[in-house]
């Protein structure tokens, strides 16, 4: 559990990372061609399924997704970003600390990414999912902000 939990806050270490390395925080915001999500959505989007399907539903936080509002926000500023990411590593801390080696066989209880998954499919398709925006953010940065 240990090397999915620091496999998680690595991550979000580097979301951090990616959005302090624009050199105009303007560009956090912008979009670009066909760039349909900006970073700075992009790093809520990541914040909120992770509170969404660990902190709600793993960790019955009473977290309440509001999804629609992770992509039509603008213009926070840095600090309300890295605020996101931080709380988000918190929550991600307690749940795996929490967590038991036996709680990775166990059934996901939502079926959102099928029937029957185990909370390790869940953990390795999250990880995926967040390196994937990660990715998109980093490619941002170095296309826009120039």
């Amino acid at each position: 559990m240990n090397s999915f939990k620091q496999l998680y806050l690595n991550f979000l270490n580097s979301l951090k990372d990616e959005i302090s390395l624009y050199k105009d925080p303007e560009n956090i915001w912008l979009l670009s061609g066909s760039i349909s999500n900006t970073p700075g959505n992009l790093c809520l989007h990541i914040c909120g399924n992770l509170n969404h399907f660990f902190g709600a539903v793993i960790g019955n936080t009473g977290y309440i997704r509001e999804r629609d509002q992770e992509f039509s926000k603008r213009n926070l500023s840095r600090e309300e970003l890295f605020g996101a990411i931080d709380e988000t590593k918190i929550m991600i801390g307690k749940i795996f600390d929490d967590l038991t080696q036996d709680d990775f066989n166990k059934i996901y209880p939502i079926n959102k990414f099928g029937e029957n998954v185990t909370y390790g499919f869940i953990f390795s398709r999250l990880v995926s999912h967040l390196s994937y925006h990660l990715g998109q953010i980093n490619y941002h940065r170095r296309l826009t902000d120039l």
